[in-house]
């Protein structure tokens, strides 16, 4: 075991029917019928890959068989494995995130882990200062002073998105979601500017004014509109100030690009095929605002 990182351009992913049948038995009933509801393909996709990059992960690293592998939720919708494992493998632990063209993994050993991504992209209904005057609140005077201090308003919006994956990653680590006050927490970001496909660690976390030693942030920017923030942390360690133990030093790994290939490679179904899927699959819209783009075929 170690840390991974995966990446899947779900966006991208144009499946034929053998692809998109295939990809729901691979996945719990539940799951698939979760992911069926969706408006948009799109959403549907993102999700389903989502869940094909976690029992991936815990079929090639935990060696649990495809077919064995139960995912639950927890109360606030995180995924977490319901199999019992032995102690060795207890604290493994993996996040998935999908946002833009990506759907994204990350995994350590001893870590909790967060993971965000986000893609710079226009407002969809306002314009970028009504935007902003909106979401100001979320962000501590100095973080907005950095993300006004950009030269243009598509870079204030490329560091605003920097700055809500970071946020995100680390609200995802420690498992809250609404309700947090993210002033709380304040990101000195380190570099300004990130060059795509290079991992970054210099960022740093204030949390209630204090600085947050025992977390790390890992940045990457996978091409010129999204940004993935990873969040690391020492088991149980979100609130305490102070500790004696060391704070493990994880690697530095760079996102791993898959295929659909690699997602299905360690698959085994789970379920019967059920070729109404693939009509519901056809049945909806590429995304909101767009014509139906899909390039679908009979393949076998």
């Amino acid at each position: 075991m170690g840390s991974v990182r995966w990446a899947f351009p779900c966006s991208a992913w144009r499946p034929c029917r053998r692809e998109w049948l295939l990809a729901a038995r691979l996945v719990q009933p539940e799951e698939k019928d979760r992911i069926g509801q969706f408006v948009f393909a799109r959403d549907a996709k993102a999700a389903l890959a989502g869940r094909l990059l976690i029992r991936k992960l815990i079929a090639e690293k935990l060696c649990i068989p495809w077919n064995e592998i139960h995912l639950q939720r927890t109360a606030k919708g995180k995924p977490f494995l319901a199999n019992n494992l032995l102690n060795i493998h207890s604290n493994y632990n993996f996040n998935v995130s999908h946002q833009g063209d990506y759907a994204v993994l990350a995994a350590e050993p001893e870590l909790q882990v967060g993971i965000d991504i986000m893609k710079t992209s226009l407002p969809g209904s306002s314009s970028i200062p009504n935007f902003f005057r909106i979401m100001k609140r979320q962000f501590t005077e100095t973080e907005w002073d950095v993300i006004t201090s950009m030269s243009n308003e598509w870079m204030q919006l490329d560091m605003f998105h920097r700055y809500w994956a970071l946020k995100e990653s680390f609200l995802k680590a420690i498992g809250v979601g609404i309700g947090f006050n993210l002033q709380r927490i304040e990101f000195n970001v380190c570099p300004l500017q990130l060059e795509i496909g290079k991992v970054y660690k210099e960022t740093k976390m204030l949390l209630d004014g204090d600085q947050e030693r025992e977390w790390t942030f890992e940045e990457t920017r996978l091409d010129d509109h999204h940004h993935v923030a990873v969040a690391l942390g020492k088991q149980e360690s979100f609130g305490q100030k102070h500790s004696n133990v060391c704070s493990m030093e994880p690697s530095q790994p760079q996102f791993t690009l898959l295929t659909f290939e690699d997602l299905v490679a360690s698959g085994i179904p789970i379920a019967p095929e059920d070729s109404a899927y693939w009509d519901n699959f056809c049945s909806k819209e590429e995304s909101p605002m767009k014509e139906n783009s899909h390039s679908r075929s009979e393949c076998l």
